[in-house]
């Protein structure tokens, strides 16, 4: 159930792996935290949280390296360059790894559920907010949706078109908004420690105005922001959306 594949990406100018769990059903692309790598969901058994769905064929799970993210973990190069990877490392999504997923579901059309937490809520909404002709719906679990205060000064241009809190709010009418208006995004969040709900509702007032269809849900103060949150809450919602 489990496969692999590697290669050099042109665009991030360094390799990346794309991991599959599954055989079958609704496919489901993972980011990991911060500097995580494609298996760092299975090694916080995500993977295993997830067994039920996955074993009854409605998702196919893939997780990608978290190239971008962590080069921000670690302050690899100037801002100037971490910001041109984020920028780039979504690109690299859109034209890399989408079409390898719809390669192995055998469907060159087939629309995508985006999810993480963390730094991988911001790519998740990221590349649906950015590519929503790929992706049906985004999952952001404890999202840090504003990273700027990571960057450590006011983000670049590249910054600005991979950040949705940046370039939403000047998304004028257009085949894009018309398609985001079709999409659904779910911003969870715990009220444990390390938690700041303050993301979420800033981003969901973001996507409210443009009439993009979101849902905040705060879990309670049990919910730290931490990995046993993110496995209770991400079976809940892909059981919801995924038929």
């Amino acid at each position: 159930m489990k496969t692999a594949s590697r290669w050099f990406s042109p665009r991030i100018e360094q390799e990346i792996s794309l991991v599959r769990w599954g055989h079958w059903g609704q496919p489901v692309l993972l980011f990991p935290t911060a500097g995580g790598d494609a298996e760092e969901v299975e090694r916080m058994h995500l993977i295993g949280a997830l067994g039920p769905l996955i074993e009854a064929g409605r998702i196919k799970v893939y997780s990608c390296d978290s190239l971008a993210g962590r080069a921000l973990a670690s302050k690899t190069g100037s801002p100037e360059y971490r910001c041109k990877l984020l920028n780039r490392f979504e690109e690299c999504v859109a034209e890399e790894i989408v079409p390898a997923i719809r390669t192995d579901c055998s469907d060159g059309g087939i629309e995508i559920v985006a999810a993480g937490a963390s730094i991988g809520a911001f790519k998740a909404l990221a590349v649906a907010c950015r590519y929503p002709w790929a992706f049906r719906a985004a999952i952001g679990m404890s999202g840090t949706y504003d990273l700027e205060s990571l960057l450590g000064f006011r983000g670049t241009e590249d910054y600005y078109f991979s950040a949705p809190i940046a370039f939403l709010p000047n998304l004028g009418p257009g085949p894009m908004l018309d398609a985001l208006r079709r999409r659904f995004v779910i911003l969870a969040y715990g009220q444990g420690r390390w938690e700041n709900p303050e993301e979420s509702w800033r981003l969901a007032n973001v996507l409210g105005a443009k009439g993009i269809p979101n849902r905040v849900d705060p879990w309670g103060p049990e919910y730290d922001h931490d990995w046993p949150s993110w496995r209770a809450m991400l079976p809940v919602y892909l059981d919801e959306i995924v038929a």
